[in-house]
C-alpha cells in the first residue's frame, strides 16, 4: 500500500492509527488527513522521535495492514 492510497482510505485507517498511536489525538488525526508528511511530523512531536524514526515506524506498520491477513486452516 502506497502513501496514495493510504490517503484514500484515511477514515477507514484512522481506528488502526489511534490503536497502534494512542498519543495521537482525534485533532492529530484530523490534520494528519493521510498526508505522510504530517503524520510522521505528528509522531516525531507526540513520541520524541527522529524523523527517520518516526518514518521506519509508519512505513512498517502501513505495510503490515497490506499484506494479506493469513489464515490458518486446520
Amino acid at each position: 500500500m502506497n502513501w496514495d492510497q493510504i490517503e484514500g482510505k484515511w477514515k477507514q485507517m484512522k481506528g488502526g492509527v489511534k490503536k497502534q498511536w494512542g498519543k495521537l489525538t482525534d485533532d492529530d488525526l484530523e490534520f494528519m488527513a493521510g498526508s505522510m508528511d504530517q503524520f510522521v511530523g505528528r509522531l516525531q512531536e507526540r513520541y520524541g522521535v527522529a524523523k527517520e524514526v518516526a518514518q521506519k515506524q509508519a512505513d512498517e506498520w502501513f505495510q503490515a495492514q497490506a499484506e494479506p491477513k493469513a489464515t490458518a486452516h486446520r
